[in-house]
């Protein structure tokens, strides 16, 4: 097990990774929108690197399939069962105190201007949102909740947030998985020995369209909510 040394280990998947393996980041991924506290928590980079560390992750916990594909593939349907629950959690939590988050006072861990720009996102994006904002961090842990308030219909919720968590657990820890199998076998570069620099483009490039938007997008006027202290339905 390896040891909390400073606040950075918190923001490196390779952490979690090797402190609780499968079953921690199970509830990284359940926390992010389960509990939407979690949004500080390294998503996409977590998967990403989960999936290079897939075959190691799965035999320390059920013992090696024997199938590389088979150990991702247990992986992947695991984070992406974690991701759908977490998702259904927020969304029942919108329906039913969903609209008392609007008066309630920001915190370290919650800002009501996140549910401002998940209501927007939602609105503008339409169903389509539930599966979109599973790539976008922080989006994503307030779109279910936001989904909740505005009543959206549970079906098309439930087949929207199924499609999204397959869509991201499958990609990005496959990504990881075969990228890594590929750059060791063509050009003899272990990924895992450049993790530092993985993370930073991961992040990069999950942030980018929320940069461009907040530098050069239009700016969003949130007092309108604020004034009022209610929802934005």
């Amino acid at each position: 097990m390896e040891d909390f040394n400073s606040w950075k280990d918190l923001l490196n998947p390779e952490f979690y990774i090797k402190m609780g393996g499968f079953w921690l980041i199970l509830f990284i991924v359940f926390a992010e929108t389960g509990l939407f506290v979690g949004f500080f928590l390294p998503g996409d980079s977590l998967l990403f690197v989960s999936g290079i560390y897939a075959v190691e992750i799965i035999k320390e916990t059920f013992g090696s399939t024997g199938s590389d594909f088979l150990d991702t593939t247990l992986l992947a349907s695991g984070v992406a069962l974690a991701a759908i629950i977490g998702n259904e959690v927020g969304y029942y939590f919108g329906r039913k105190a969903g609209p008392a988050l609007y008066k309630r006072p920001d915190s370290m861990l919650f800002k009501k201007k996140y549910l401002y720009q998940a209501h927007d996102f939602f609105e503008k994006h339409g169903a389509l949102a539930i599966i979109m904002a599973r790539f976008l961090p922080v989006v994503r842990t307030f779109t279910p909740i936001v989904a909740g308030i505005v009543k959206m219909d549970k079906k098309e919720f439930l087949r929207d947030n199924v499609i999204g968590a397959i869509l991201w657990s499958f990609i990005l820890i496959f990504a990881g998985h075969y990228l890594d199998k590929l750059f060791m076998e063509q050009f003899g570069i272990n990924l895992k020995e450049k993790l530092e620099y993985i993370i930073i483009v991961i992040v990069l490039i999950t942030t980018l369209p929320v940069i461009i938007k907040f530098v050069f997008g239009k700016k969003e006027d949130f007092s309108k909510y604020e004034n009022n202290d209610s929802d934005p339905e």
